[in-house]
């Protein structure tokens, strides 16, 4: 049934909202906001900036493959598994969190999609499927080495470029629980009998 609506029952169009925005880019990717009230100046910020994105773009994927295999885990080790891989990717969450803060603080753009970061990873992207439990672990390893090194690195060239900040956040927020998550894992990939020999 139609409803006719009288004139003064329809709002004006200024009041309703504007969902087919289309603009230019406030700020291109890669590029810093040169006058910040900041100690470092625009070429360090820019040099830092890019290196905190690329490990963006590694904690992301290693973050996302912790939640595949949380879902796709099975086996003997299912419920042990399940619930550590989703307590590491909570972690990674945060992590993730962290460094994109850090990147718009010294007046970058954040990678922020899955896609880029799927395009600028250095982490070999797992398949679709279901895999066996050591090669889940032995792929989430792999990506923490990868992760563990570019903090190394990036430490090294803020602690050079006098950006401590950068320095502190990739040795401790960083670094130290992608190598507490790397210990928990290794563990499970320990060759141990389940019974003793007499």
């Amino acid at each position: 049934m139609a409803v006719a609506l009288k004139k003064n029952q329809v709002a004006d169009a200024s009041v309703a909202p504007r969902w087919h925005a289309h603009a230019r880019e406030i700020q291109k990717f890669g590029t810093v906001i040169e006058d910040l009230p900041h100690a470092l100046g625009a070429n360090v910020r820019v040099e830092m900036v890019k290196a905190l994105n690329q490990l963006l773009a590694d904690s992301i994927t290693l973050r996302d493959m912790y939640k595949k295999h949380h879902w796709q885990v099975s086996g003997p080790t299912f419920y042990q598994l399940h619930l550590l891989f989703d307590k590491h990717f909570g972690e990674q969450v945060e992590i993730v969190d962290t460094i994109a803060e850090r990147v718009q603080l010294l007046g970058g753009v954040t990678v922020a999609m899955g896609g880029d970061a799927a395009e600028m990873t250095k982490i070999a992207r797992p398949p679709r499927g279901k895999e066996e439990v050591p090669v889940q672990i032995s792929r989430l390893l792999e990506a923490h080495k990868l992760i563990i090194q570019s903090c190394l690195d990036l430490a090294e060239a803020a602690d050079k470029a006098g950006d401590q900040g950068t320095n502190d956040l990739a040795v401790s927020d960083v670094l130290r629980p992608n190598e507490l998550q790397s210990w928990f894992l290794s563990e499970h990939l320990v060759e141990m009998p389940l019974i003793l020999d007499k």
